[in-house]
């Protein structure tokens, strides 16, 4: 199985030992994207702005990979409260069209760098 890197100077570099996404076959794996602005290291105040940054971050990795929201056909939204999941539905349907991705959203004990919002997505090319 050939197994290619997708990556993006326009998207935060990995904060471990792991790739942004990977492409093999026809489907891109992207790892979850915490709402960290690639430019400064720092992530805005408030899920909102933590959602709006996430999404431009896989838009760039999307970009990277020859795709768009368009191609995305499932997504995990992780919430480090419940209670944002409104107002980060509101961004993330800012982004996607019918037919909409699957999607699961749930929140969990923590996020990583302190982050409120993490999405990772599966497309297909």
């Amino acid at each position: 199985m050939e197994k290619t890197v997708i990556s993006s100077p326009d998207a935060p570099a990995a904060l471990g030992p792991y790739s942004a996404g990977i492409k093999t076959g026809n489907l891109v794996f992207m790892s979850g994207q915490l709402g960290i602005n690639p430019a400064t290291g720092k992530m805005p105040e408030g899920a909102v702005e933590q959602a709006k940054q996430s999404l431009a971050n896989i838009e760039a990795l999307l970009t990277a990979a020859g795709a768009t929201f368009d191609n995305v056909v499932k997504t995990t939204v992780y919430l480090a409260d419940i209670a944002d999941f409104a107002a980060v539905n509101e961004v993330y349907a800012t982004k996607f069209t019918e037919p909409y991705p699957a999607r699961s959203a749930f929140q969990v004990a923590a996020l990583p760098a302190g982050g409120l919002v993490e999405i990772e997505v599966v497309v297909a090319l």
